[in-house]
C-alpha cells in the first residue's frame, strides 16, 4: 500500500477532504492531511480565496512543503486545487517521490524548476468546463505535461464544478468522484513498495 501527503484547497481541510482522505485509508493506504489553515474553514471559494491571501501563497506553499518534514521520502503528494502547489513541488524535488496526484489544478512544471522528474508518474483530474481549471491555464498545463513524454495521465470529467470531489460542498459530484477514486486507487496500487519500480 501506498503513503499519500495529501493537501487540502482554498476552502480548508473540510469535511469533504477528510471523507476523502478516509477512503483512501479504508483501501490500506496510509494518509496524512496536513492544516494549512489551523483549523479554518469556509463555506465559499471567495472567501477562502481571500483568506489564502491574506495569509500569503508564497507562505502557504513553504508551510506545505515543510509538512513533508519527517515523513519518509517515498511518498505520493496529492492535493485539491491549492493543494497543488506543495503537492507539485515536493513530487518534482523531493528525491524518492513514488507519484503524484492533482486535483483540479496544475502548474507548469517550470514553475518548480525543472522538467517533471521521468520516474515519478502522475495523475491530474479536473473537469473539462470548470473555469478554474479549463480557463485559467491548468488544463493547459496539464496538456503539455503529458504531451511532454512525462508519465502523466490526465482525466477530464464532465461538467464544470471546481471541487467536484469533496462531497461537503455543493460543488460535489458523486459519479465523477466515484470514477476519480477508482482511477486513484489503480494508481495507489502501482505506487505501492510492490508495485513501483520507481526511482533508485
Amino acid at each position: 500500500m501506498a503513503e499519500v501527503l495529501l493537501f487540502h484547497h482554498v476552502q480548508g481541510q473540510t469535511k469533504g477532504v477528510l471523507a476523502f482522505a478516509d477512503a483512501l485509508r479504508q483501501a490500506g493506504h496510509t494518509v496524512h492531511t496536513p492544516d494549512l489553515y489551523q483549523g479554518r474553514t469556509f463555506d465559499t471559494l471567495a472567501a477562502g480565496l481571500a483568506h489564502a491571501r491574506e495569509l500569503g501563497f508564497g507562505p502557504l506553499l513553504e508551510a506545505g512543503v515543510r509538512a513533508a518534514d519527517g515523513l519518509p521520502s517515498a511518498l505520493v503528494y496529492a492535493g485539491f486545487s491549492l493543494g497543488v502547489m506543495p503537492a507539485q513541488q515536493l513530487a518534482q524535488t523531493r528525491p524518492g517521490a513514488r507519484g503524484a496526484l492533482l486535483f483540479h489544478a496544475c502548474l507548469p512544471s517550470s514553475e518548480f524548476g525543472s522538467e517533471w522528474p521521468a520516474r515519478v508518474p502522475v495523475q491530474i483530474h479536473g473537469m473539462d468546463a470548470d473555469p478554474f481549471f479549463a480557463d485559467e491555464g491548468d488544463l493547459d498545463a496539464a496538456r503539455a505535461l503529458v504531451e511532454s513524454g512525462a508519465p502523466a495521465e490526465l482525466f477530464l470529467y464532465s461538467g464544470d464544478q471546481h471541487l467536484f470531489a469533496d462531497s461537503s460542498l455543493p460543488s460535489y459530484d458523486a459519479a465523477a468522484t466515484s470514477l476519480l477514486l477508482q482511477r486513484v486507487g489503480e494508481f495507489l496500487n502501482t505506487c505501492s513498495p510492490s508495485g513501483w519500480a520507481g526511482n533508485s
